[in-house]
């Protein structure tokens, strides 16, 4: 249900940063669409359902195409299924919330939208999601499932953070030509503000530049959407479900997403930018699809039922070997 929603808000992100950042061209410069395809690795169904790119097209396409798994009313359509799946661990505050958000997108279209409210739409999106987060944290115990949620908003938060800067860095510059140019620059500026990161970056490096945007949006350990933060709050979440130790693992998903963790900690970001950027941030998705589906194959999935006399028979042995070793302990004394 909170990967859903984050991802249902992270499109809106891309989305209305673009709109931005058609309003900062320069004369006669091009507008791109076809990034916001790329970044949620949709382009194959986008091409075999539309003709080009445009500025209609691919809203249409991101907010209201039911065919399009990614898109935002699809997102918050399973979010409220899923909602509705754990109806009883969740809160009625909780439900009226995922039911809000997805009425509000189901009753809109991009073809009712006047120019001057399409801001507006997708902001209004990203505080449905706001309140979503809000109600959660204030009206549900902070236990098991709360934390689960926590882990799945975390591991989708890292995945469209790394999917945003990789698209930004290795696909939307057309030309090496424009690094350091003023449009170069524009889009740095869209990129964090994407993110909802423009004045925490600014605040703490000054000035942008690619390698620092790049730090910041990956090693940051206290701003909440970098890689590094995200991913440190899911392992936190993690632990606590499982109750082992900081620093062990019980279950493949903990030893990923560790490996990961530690990988990001003591990593510089020259050494990420010499290795590579767009491989580095390639190899983290790949990570973030085998820790997804570790803790689905560990928590989730349906595991074959031990035979009863199997079971019976090993209960048996642990208990001989139990009552062995309290004896002989017994008679040490």
């Amino acid at each position: 249900m909170h990967r859903y929603v984050e991802r249902a808000e992270n499109v809106a992100r891309f989305i209305d940063a673009n709109l931005n950042l058609t309003l900062d061209l320069l004369p006669g410069s091009e507008e791109q669409w076809e990034p916001l395809v790329l970044t949620l690795a949709e382009l194959p169904l986008f091409e075999s359902r539309y003709d080009e790119p445009s500025r209609a097209n691919v809203i249409e396409f991101l907010t209201f195409d039911a065919e399009n798994p990614n898109s935002i009313l699809s997102c918050l359509k399973m979010a409220r299924e899923n909602a509705r799946a754990v109806r009883d661990a969740i809160s009625s505050e909780m439900w009226e919330q995922v039911n809000t958000c997805y009425l509000f997108v189901a009753a809109g279209s991009h073809r009712d939208l006047k120019a001057g409210d399409t801001h507006t739409f997708f902001s209004r999106i990203k505080t449905q999601s706001h309140l979503l987060r809000g109600v959660t944290d204030d009206t549900m115990s902070h236990g098991e499932g709360w934390h689960f949620g926590q882990l799945g908003r975390n591991i989708e938060r890292a995945d469209k953070t790394c999917r945003l800067l990789d698209v930004k860095y290795f696909i939307l510059l057309p030309s090496a030509v424009e690094v350091g140019s003023p449009f170069d620059a524009l889009q740095w500026k869209a990129l964090l503000k994407s993110a909802s990161g423009f004045e925490m970056f600014r605040k703490r490096h000054g000035r942008i530049t690619p390698n620092r945007v790049a730090e910041f949006l990956i090693l940051d350990r206290q701003f909440p959407r970098a890689i590094c933060h995200c991913l440190s709050s899911a392992q936190d979440s993690l632990h606590t479900i499982t109750g082992s130790r900081v620093g062990t693992f019980e279950n493949p998903a903990e030893q990923h997403l560790g490996l990961l963790c530690s990988r990001l900690n003591f990593t510089p970001i020259e050494e990420i930018i010499a290795y590579g950027l767009h491989e580095f941030l390639d190899n983290i998705q790949a990570q973030l699809n085998l820790i997804g589906q570790s803790i689905f194959d560990n928590f989730f999935a349906q595991q074959p039922v031990q035979d009863l006399d199997s079971h019976r028979r090993a209960w048996t042995v642990s208990r001989t070997v139990g009552d062995t070793l309290s004896r002989a302990a017994g008679g040490s004394e």
